[in-house]
Formats: C-alpha cells, sequence, structure tokens
C-alpha cells in the first residue's frame, strides 16, 4: 500500500468496490512472485491509478492473522509525493485526491483507522 500526497497536501484516496474489502483506503495490492515489495508497489500503484511513482519510502508493517489457520498476513506501507501521469480509475474502484479532514470515516475500508496511524508522521 502507498499513500501519495500531492503538493497541495492532498492524500490519494482508492474507494474500493471489492465485496471483500470495500471502502476508503490507499491504493495497493500484492507481490507478484518475480518482483520485489518495491517493484510490487509501483506497478499496483500504476495499475490502480495510472500514476508512474519514484522516490518511494518505506514506513512500516501491519500484521494480522489469516482466513488459513496458523497463517499471518503482512502489510507493507510505503509513503511518496513523487509521481507523474494522469490519474484514472481502474476496476478497483474510484481513486480521487482529498483532504483527510474531508473524508467520511463511516466510509473507511476495514482497518484504516490502523493504516492511518501507520502514516501519521506522513498525513
Amino acid at each position: 500500500m502507498c499513500l501519495i500526497k500531492n503538493s497541495e497536501g492532498k492524500l490519494l484516496f482508492l474507494n474500493r468496490k471489492k465485496s471483500t474489502w470495500p471502502g476508503i483506503t490507499f491504493p495497493g495490492g500484492h507481490v507478484e512472485n518475480n518482483e520485489t515489495y518495491l517493484e510490487s508497489v509501483v506497478r499496483e500503484i500504476k495499475e490502480e491509478t495510472n500514476l508512474d511513482i519514484y522516490d518511494v519510502k518505506y514506513v512500516g508493517k501491519y500484521e494480522w492473522n489469516s482466513n488459513f489457520p496458523q497463517t499471518k498476513e503482512i502489510g507493507l506501507f510505503y509513503f511518496t509525493s513523487s509521481f507523474k501521469g494522469e490519474l484514472k480509475s481502474s476496476i478497483e474502484g474510484e481513486c480521487f485526491f482529498a483532504y483527510l479532514k474531508d473524508i467520511n470515516k463511516d466510509n473507511y475500508s476495514l482497518d484504516f483507522d490502523i493504516i492511518l496511524n501507520l502514516y501519521k508522521d506522513y498525513l
């Protein structure tokens, strides 16, 4: 997942439409077998937003129990304010820049409050 901040201080949000994890979050996705974590976040952001990101910084991680017994999953979190391209939404959902204060908390995705806490130094 990557928090992207523009020159006005607005954040890039994704309003996910997937029934398994709907709501407002930041764009991101899964790592494919042939890529590094950094390559994965760059690719996922391109797929979901049409933006090319660079100068990406690792922020932290979040772990949770998987649906599979005795298994955990981990999310890696990145930040950048360096990007280029024309913002376009994808099949994942609508993407848009906004100030955090303008986002209705009732529309947050699952655990988005935890994710925001991980990014507290970048908000």
